[in-house]
């Protein structure tokens, strides 16, 4: 019987595939979704909020607090969920950029371009994450299957 290797609980446990090799995709990403978290809010604080004085759309950043503990420690499965939440404010940056007036629609443009950045850098960093997570469960698999036959004459 072979012994069976220990698998990680969740992929925040994994440990990194590539430790020095990501670090700048992650900075990146990083960088960019506290720029996306500061932008937001000065949008609708004082640059060119909805009402003179600010707006509620301020709170437009709270989703964006949600991930960012666990950006900043790395967890895979929160830059995971985070890549899907991100879309949002691209999304919102892409319709105001093209529909809003002069004053606003260079907001929603960086608004766009750092929600793209933040994906393609999270994207990138995690690769080697699933890579390395598809290599355990085949392993896992291979060793299962040795212990059934092994078992079993």
């Amino acid at each position: 019987m072979t012994p069976r290797k220990n698998a990680p609980t969740s992929p925040a446990s994994m440990p990194s595939p590539a430790i020095g090799a990501n670090t700048q995709t992650y900075r990146t990403a990083r960088m960019a979704l506290v720029a996306l978290i500061v932008l937001c809010f000065a949008w609708e604080a004082w640059l060119a909020p909805l009402r003179p004085g600010g707006s509620l759309l301020v709170l437009k950043i709270v989703p964006l607090l949600l991930p960012l503990h666990g950006v900043l420690k790395r967890n895979v499965y929160t830059l995971q969920w985070s890549t899907m939440l991100i879309l949002a404010y691209f999304t919102e940056g892409v319709v105001r950029g093209m529909t809003d007036p002069a004053p606003i629609a260079p907001l929603a443009w960086s608004e766009t371009a750092l929600s793209t950045l933040y994906f393609v850098c999270t994207v990138l960093y995690l690769v080697p994450f699933k890579r390395a997570a598809k290599q355990r469960a085949k392993d896992l698999a291979e060793d299962s299957a040795n212990v059934r036959t092994h078992d079993h004459p």
